[in-house]
């Protein structure tokens, strides 16, 4: 009686295991790049949704604490290009309602013109007629780009 050999030999192990270890790495790769992009995405939604906090802000015209006198605008000014805020004018005098830096390895360019100005009870923005300002995000990293774009008739893209 021959007794028969049941099993996988060393050099097919070795070959499988080579196999799902490019399989492993090409799907790593692909959903590191999917991640950054999201990553440069998710803060292009969040200057949006403060884009749009300034503009309900100043469409409702609604005084922060600390505005004693007139209110004239709300501004989104990009400070540094890690970093934005937005003030309320008060007068001729700012006041902070809120400061966002960016997470790191993403920055914004500035808009044309910066701050961004939304007048009170919808009497449109600082941008010139016709015209747009554009706030491209970067990812340094990887140079993966977005941009938020806010019309002279105050629409946020």
């Amino acid at each position: 009686m021959k007794k028969v050999a049941v099993g996988y030999t060393l050099i097919e192990i070795l070959v499988a295991l080579t196999i799902i270890g490019l399989i492993f790495s090409f799907g790593y790769v692909s959903f590191r790049d999917f991640s950054r992009r999201q990553a440069v995405i998710g803060v292009a939604k969040t200057i949006q949704g403060d884009l749009r906090l300034t503009q309900g802000n100043a469409m409702t015209g609604q005084k922060p604490t600390g505005c004693n006198t007139t209110l004239d605008t709300f501004s989104f000014r990009i400070v540094s290009p890690s970093s934005y805020t937005i003030e309320a004018n008060c007068g001729g005098t700012a006041v902070s309602v809120k400061d966002v830096s960016l997470p790191t390895g993403i920055t914004v360019s500035t808009p044309s013109p910066n701050p961004l100005k939304f007048k009170i009870l919808g009497q449109g923005t600082n941008i010139p007629q016709g015209g747009s300002a554009v706030l491209t995000l970067t990812q340094t990293a990887t140079n993966n780009t977005t941009t938020v774009t806010v019309t002279s008739g105050g629409e946020i893209k």
